[in-house]
Parts: C-alpha cells; structure tokens; sequence
C-alpha cells in the first residue's frame, strides 16, 4: 500500500516505554479503569514492549482478551518473555502487523492506540481497518504525543480522518503532554 517509512521506536530503546516514571505520568490502571471490564475483549495497537497490554489482561479477568499487535517482532518477543509460564499467557494473544494490515480474529470492545498513530503513514487505511474491528457499541482511546511530535493541527487532522472513517469524537481523558480522544 503505502511506501512511506516513518520511525517507530527501535526494540533497543523499548526500555524507555516501560519504566518507573512512565509508570506514574500514564498508570495503566488508572487510565483505562473508565473503559475496561471484566470479559472484554480489547486491541493494544503498537503495544510496545506491553506496558499497557499487561495491565489491560489483569484488568480484563479471565475471560477476556487482549490482542496486541506491533510491527516489530522484538516487542511481541518482549511481551512473550514476560508473560511465559503465568495465566496472562493464555488471554493476550500478540499480532505482528506488516505495517498496511494485520488481522484480529474477532470484533474487539475496546482498542486502544497509545503514542502510535502520528508513526501510521497511512491513517486512513488504518482507521477504516480499526473501525471494521471494533464493534457497535466499543470505544477507541487515542493518545498522542504533544512535545515534539504531534501538534494541536496534526492531531485535529489525524482526528478528521477518523471522522472520515465512520468514528464519532469526544473528549478524551486529561493527560500530561498528551492529546486524547474517544471514538466511537
């Protein structure tokens, strides 16, 4: 599809998107608490080494679902690493994207998009994609980053596409350094 690059954070610095002060700016559990209940089944698009994806499982109980999808393979191996051998490995299930597309073998109630869509070329594609697996009643957290990567514009564009997709926008939870977004 689309033959632009754009950086993704490298696997060797993934340290930095899991560590104690992250941990106290962006709490997992005190940021998705609003949107995650018992049983749900969610999407963590561009999970990282699985700062979210990890908290979002023990959120979620057992019969829920996590399905995490990044374009690296070391991040996924990172998630894999830490949850070898406990319950979490049985409910979060890792998707390597090839960048255009990924597939999510079934509709998800929550996705959640943290620090990702300003490194998407093409958000368009990626919207409609994400709109298709989200289902009726599901909601969609957007965080972006506002210091040095997504001004007040960008986001508002990134959000008109959204728009463009079928998504309605609302405000999104109150965050240091960040823009965010509910859609639904």
């Amino acid at each position: 599809m689309n033959e632009q690059k754009t950086k993704v954070c490298p696997v060797e610095l993934s340290g930095s998107l899991d560590n104690k002060l992250r941990r106290w700016l962006q709490n997992p559990s005190k940021l998705l608490a609003p949107y995650l209940k018992p049983g749900m089944k969610v999407l963590d698009m561009g999970c990282g080494p699985g700062f979210f994806t990890i908290e979002i499982a023990k959120m979620i109980g057992s019969d829920g679902k996590v399905f995490s999808v990044d374009l690296q393979e070391g991040m996924l191996n990172q998630i894999k690493k830490k949850i070898k051998g406990s319950e979490l490995e049985k409910k979060i299930h890792l998707i390597k994207s090839d960048g255009d597309n990924f597939v999510v073998p079934e509709k998800v109630d929550f996705i959640l998009a943290f620090y990702m869509i300003h490194e998407v070329p093409d958000k368009e594609n990626l919207f409609k994609l994400l709109k298709n697996i989200l289902n009726e009643n599901g909601r969609f957290l957007i965080v972006e980053p506002k210091l040095f990567h997504v001004s007040k514009k960008e986001f508002e564009l990134t959000l008109q596409k959204a728009e463009q997709a079928g998504f309605k926008i609302t405000n999104g939870p109150k965050l240091p350094f960040s823009h965010s977004a509910i859609l639904n």
